[in-house]
């Protein structure tokens, strides 16, 4: 499954999620959305405005973990 860490990039980066979601231009919903994992999807452009505005590469964004069966 796909790990989305952008609370912790945002957090070392100290920024809100309203300021992002205004440098990136996308709604704070749909930011709120990336956040939780919630997203099924995200552009490719919007993974480039986050990346540019937090600094970061788009593995410090999204992580690969292999789901185990229980």
């Amino acid at each position: 499954m796909i790990i989305v860490n952008l609370d912790v990039m945002m957090a070392k980066r100290k920024i809100s999620s309203n300021e992002l979601a205004e440098i990136i231009d996308i709604t704070p919903a749909n930011l709120s959305i990336l956040k939780t994992g919630k997203a099924k999807a995200i552009r490719f452009s919007t993974l480039e405005k986050l990346c540019e505005a937090l600094k970061c590469q788009p593995g410090d964004i999204l992580e690969y973990v292999e789901e185990t069966e229980d």
